[in-house]
């Protein structure tokens, strides 16, 4: 096995301007509707805001890094004791459609960083594909699609 660090990288087009979705992504009342219940604040540098999850108990710190308008938005976080760079940055294909690319960095290429690297491709992906929908045709996706993961008494 490798010693080289792994990163997740995930992406997708969406049929909107950059300004729309770099909106969603840093105004909490937006992420609401596709990905986060609550948030302590804005995405703005330097902040340190705590995101909670409709159907986790779980809190996220999340430090602000660089935010750019219609851009990048990056921000760390913990996961698994290790402060994780996250950048998302916005690619303008026309004045309708934009990629968005998300990196997340890095891991040790072990059996740890294995499984972060698969559940937060994942997550990210999903991430992706709740954004797309909820920008563009105004459905929430992760709207009970997570409800079997809850624990229960």
């Amino acid at each position: 096995m490798s010693n080289s660090k792994l990163e997740v990288n995930a992406a997708i087009q969406i049929q909107k301007p950059a300004a729309d979705i770099f909106e969603a992504i840093v105004n909490p009342e937006e992420m609401r509707n596709y990905f986060i219940s609550e948030s302590t604040g804005r995405m703005e540098e330097g902040e340190n805001l705590i995101w909670k999850f409709p159907e986790f108990e779980d809190q996220a710190p999340v430090r602000v890094g660089k935010t750019e308008a219609n851009n990048i938005i990056s921000f760390y976080w913990i996961i698994d004791g290790e402060e994780l760079l996250t950048e998302i940055k916005l690619e303008a294909v026309n004045d309708d459609s934009t990629v968005v690319r998300i990196s997340e960095k890095s891991m040790e290429n072990n059996e740890s960083g294995i499984k972060w690297l698969k559940g937060n491709t994942e997550g990210w992906a999903n991430f992706l594909a709740c954004l797309k929908a909820y920008l563009e045709f105004g459905i929430n996706l992760r709207k009970g699609g997570f409800d079997f993961l809850k624990k229960t008494s």
